[in-house]
């Protein structure tokens, strides 16, 4: 039989992606300028917090001169997002992205207004008092919570709330940094959990929105332009992968700092909100022995890829950024990952330079930062692009792509969750990586079906269906009813084990046929139709079986089909992961796919 495709398409999108894509575009436009007060609010606290002035001016923690008094600032810092925290919003804790897959996991994508307020508000405070992050976590958390007010104010499906929160936050990204495709990357490989034409179109749309809009308010990219390299040697490359094992094991390092400083503080007596405090306690002494560790430090990243540090400076600033970093976050107060693992990688592959004999220091800075942020995050492509949109460095992609997959590969091998899912798992949710091809998008019918079962002809009295001695009640019970079929073979009804036991209490001599307590007009499957269409019409109509008849208008029976039948599908994926063939097997038998039925009413004892 020839299978019916003209329903099959090879994605499920729907004309309903037009109207969340004007959505998107709209929360985009807001996410740039969501973005651009939230700089400026950084800027603002940074001028009010070490300079005693009144300025959205850029500002540098590193070039004030506030001696040991540089100590208290990140303590009033952590105090006031420790007050925000308890009488605000917890939410706004943490440095953003797992709060947002918290919100997609269970919270069905809903965020509240508050927090749309409070994260960019406690972020700014926490950064602008010296807090070692990056305004890309809370820009992605609020960005994030845009979308989702804005989903919910238009009463959307989860499925689309979800879509335009993940807009807002790339939007939100892509405004920050000027990196539109790798916040499109990111949503796909860390926020989406699917990758659908439904969803990626908006958040794309939404990505390339803000970028757009990005360039009147903070200026064009790159963000971090240096001298371009010429098209990198062999040797080159293959320094590149052990610089990448090396980040790896550096990033798995990294990530074990963060949680043993959440662990640390989780063991306190007193109440959390004193923990940033605390935090700010160690970001106040780091600052004092290395000005550059505070802040965001875009300046910082900078000079790493033009080379401008060197000696024991990199030294001092790789170890008390990763320390102060992991307090500070392990702290629980509010800031980004991005940032910090971009200075740290930087700092690790200028350092790495020095005994490397090709290439020179930006390179291998902007190497391992790509690196560190592959294998941290375990987001290889989305840290390629992003080095790539950060510095439009083009003949450095070979060397990034062996080094990021190289330090997943070291992570996902050492570690069982990144820095972004251990504290999702610590929350009691799990969640997976691995995006799949679910088996039932892709097999019909006919591959798992049952071609050999029993059928009740229409004319069989209910006694001998019901009678526990024969055969015929034994099967019918065993398969938990049966199809019901005429003399040509037509599947006319199904009778199920509650249809036969309500004709017995309505007529107790069992005189009634099968025809006439069975369900009439049953609810079937096709041969060609994909099995996630049998599985809705199964759960759909609470049914645990359909029977299978062809297109054809006589309807002839062709097969049957269960919940045990449905698992073949599942069980053929476990076996080509998991059983090793080790030898070439030859089946010359043909393979008769008829159907093959008996009727229940010859069958007795």
């Amino acid at each position: 039989m020839k299978p019916n495709t003209e329903e099959l398409a090879d994605f499920t999108t729907d004309s309903r992606v037009i109207l969340i894509s004007a959505i998107a575009i709209v929360i985009g436009g807001i996410g740039a300028f969501v973005a651009w007060v939230l700089i400026r609010l950084i800027s603002l606290f940074t001028n009010l917090a070490f300079f005693g002035r009144f300025s959205m001016q850029e500002a540098s923690p590193a070039a004030a001169s506030l001696g040991p008094w540089v100590i208290a600032v990140p303590v009033i810092g952590g105090l006031i997002i420790g007050l925000m925290a308890r009488y605000g919003s917890e939410k706004i804790r943490g440095h953003g992205i797992p709060e947002a897959l918290e919100a997609i996991l269970i919270g069905r994508s809903r965020m509240e207004a508050k927090v749309a307020l409070l994260k960019p508000l406690s972020s700014a405070i926490s950064i602008g008092t010296g807090g070692p992050f990056g305004a890309e976590g809370p820009i992605i958390m609020t960005g994030g919570a845009v979308g989702s007010l804005i989903a919910q104010v238009m009463h959307l499906s989860s499925a689309e709330r979800k879509t335009l929160l993940v807009a807002g936050a790339a939007a939100g990204m892509s405004a920050v940094f000027s990196t539109p495709i790798a916040a499109a990357l990111l949503a796909v490989e860390l926020l989406l959990f699917e990758w659908k034409p439904r969803s990626f179109i908006p958040v794309a749309l939404a990505a390339a929105t803000a970028s757009a809009v990005r360039v009147p308010i903070l200026g064009a990219g790159p963000i971090f332009p240096f001298e371009r390299h010429p098209v990198l040697s062999g040797e080159v490359l293959g320094f590149s992968l052990l610089a990448g094992l090396a980040v790896g094991f550096g990033s798995g390092l990294l990530t074990t700092l963060v949680y043993a400083a959440e662990d640390l503080f989780s063991r306190l007596k007193f109440h959390w909100m004193w923990w940033p405090a605390i935090g700010g306690l160690f970001v106040g002494i780091g600052g004092l022995i290395e000005p550059r560790a505070l802040g965001v430090g875009y300046d910082v990243i900078g000079d790493l890829l033009n080379g401008k540090l060197v000696g024991t400076a990199i030294v001092s600033l790789l170890v008390v950024k990763a320390l102060v970093w992991s307090l500070s976050l392990g702290s629980g107060t509010s800031g980004g990952v991005l940032a910090p693992l971009l200075m740290i990688g930087g700092a690790l592959g200028a350092l790495g330079a020095r005994v490397i004999p090709v290439g020179d220091a930006g390179l291998w800075a902007l190497v391992s930062m790509t690196a560190l942020m592959g294998g941290t995050m375990r987001a290889p492509i989305t840290a390629i692009i992003f080095a790539l949109e950060l510095t439009y460095d083009i003949h450095t992609l070979p060397a990034l792509l062996i080094a990021a997959v190289a330090s997943q590969a070291v992570t996902v091998l050492i570690m069982k969750r990144s820095i972004l899912t251990e504290k999702v798992a610590r929350r009691g949710h799990h969640l997976t990586r691995e995006y799949t091809v679910d088996p039932l998008e892709i097999h019909r019918v006919s591959e798992v079906m049952l071609e050999s079962f029993e059928t009740v002809r229409a004319d069989t009295p209910a006694r001998l269906l019901a009678n526990r001695r024969s055969k015929a009640c034994r099967t019918f019970i065993r398969q938990q009813g049966a199809p019901v079929v005429g003399t040509d073979g037509k599947l006319l009804g199904v009778l199920t084990v509650g249809d036969l036991m309500r004709a017995m209490e309505m007529d107790p001599s069992g005189a009634r046929t099968a025809m006439e307590a069975c369900s009439a007009d049953p609810i079937v499957a096709y041969p060609d139709e994909v099995l996630r269409d049998a599985v809705i019409k199964m759960v759909a109509n609470d049914i645990g079986r359909l029977p299978v008849v062809e297109r054809q208008e006589n309807g002839r029976l062709v097969g049957y089909l269960d919940r045990t039948q449905l698992m073949k599908a599942r069980m053929r994926w476990y076996e080509e992961e998991n059983i090793r063939e080790g030898h070439l097997k030859l089946d010359l038998q043909r393979d008769d796919r008829s159907a093959r039925t008996a009727p229940m009413s010859d069958a007795t004892d």
